[in-house]
């Protein structure tokens, strides 16, 4: 048999049926495939246990496109952090975030990353390639695998810049939506900011959630912090998030990484609220997760709970990231950097 280089991960059901009858199977044997890859989550032809032995026997390289576990990292709330070897042995992290009611996962989009924020442990490993869209579906269907439980929410905010990757990204989040069944709104797309991609995306009109890292409020400091930001102002970083929200109807997420006696000042606060004043928003601030190859430390709660009411104060929509997997190498690239220091 012809081996296919292309992965059946992330194509749709119209597209596994074209792709069932030119393997010689009858029609209906799609519908199959699609229920097991995306309801049971199949790890390989072999398991589909609907289809003719002999005819799974043929395939001697799996076209389904599934990672392997290389390790987990359990964290005392029950968070999960994921190391999965893809198949040219490139390693990627995924996080499980459980809570009562929800099961977010956190994916990768990239191995490695090219931004280089400071503060950041993937940033310091370099950039390697991007992710398939068939290893971006995968590690949801993963991390559903593993807590045997189904997946709520997704978000876009591990290894990697999306909008460096949007090629793969755009059909990996439209087959999580519609194959998978997680609904737009329960998607999130975190980006550091590349010049024209943020309106690229708003063409596509997307009822995702866009969230912003934006982690200063001026360009000296944000320049500092995020090295990659000093070919894209601040001012003109907000206008392109401006017409994000005309195009989409859709509020943007900043995302604010407060680190102590960096970025989490009063004035920081007051320069801030100025920025964001006029038009939908939310500042998201998440407290900064030590990692051990920069001195930045996380803030005081009460210093944390002071930037947040100044920014209520002046009208600013706000909210404070609860920590999660602090236990468990949680802060992004801290897993994978730990097993490159074993090897």
């Amino acid at each position: 048999m012809i081996e296919t280089k292309q992965k059946l991960l992330g194509k749709s059901l119209p597209e596994l049926t074209t792709w069932i009858e030119t393997q010689g199977q009858p029609s209906y044997r799609g519908k199959q495939l699609y229920q097991w890859l995306y309801q049971k989550g199949a790890r390989s032809l072999a398991e589909i246990s609907v289809f003719p032995k002999q005819w799974r026997a043929t395939w001697e390289t799996d076209p389904i496109g599934r990672s392997n576990i290389d390790e987990c990292s359990i964290a005392p709330d029950k968070t999960r952090k994921y190391l999965l070897r893809l198949e040219d042995d490139q390693i990627i992290e995924t996080v499980g975030i459980p809570t009562s009611k929800r099961l977010t996962v956190c994916v990768s989009s990239q191995v490695g990353c090219a931004m280089a924020c400071d503060f950041c442990a993937t940033g310091k490993g370099g950039f390697i390639r991007n992710l398939q869209a068939h290893e971006i579906i995968d590690q949801v269907l993963t991390v559903q695998g593993d807590f045997e439980q189904r997946v709520t929410h997704v978000v876009f905010m591990g290894m990697g810049e999306p909008l460096l990757n949007l090629k793969q990204v755009l059909p990996a989040l439209r087959s999580i939506n519609h194959d998978i069944g997680i609904g737009a709104r329960s998607l999130t797309l975190s980006s550091v900011g590349i010049p024209g991609k943020i309106r690229e995306l708003a063409e596509y009109r997307l009822q995702i959630t866009f969230a912003l890292s934006l982690h200063a409020p001026n360009q000296t400091l944000r320049s500092r912090l995020v090295p990659k930001a000093i070919h894209y102002p601040v001012k003109e970083l907000i206008a392109e998030c401006r017409d994000y929200v005309k195009l989409t109807g859709r509020r943007v997420t900043f995302e604010y990484i407060l680190l102590d006696g960096v970025n989490d000042l009063p004035e920081h606060a007051q320069e801030l609220a100025q920025l964001l004043r006029g038009f939908q928003s939310h500042v998201n601030l998440i407290p900064y997760n030590p990692i051990a190859e920069v001195d930045y430390r996380r803030p005081s709660p009460d210093r944390v709970q002071a930037f947040a009411d100044s920014l209520t104060a002046q009208n600013i929509a706000v909210s404070i990231r609860v920590s999660r997997g602090l236990a468990a190498n949680a802060a992004c690239g801290q897993l994978r950097a730990n097993q490159v220091q074993r090897t």
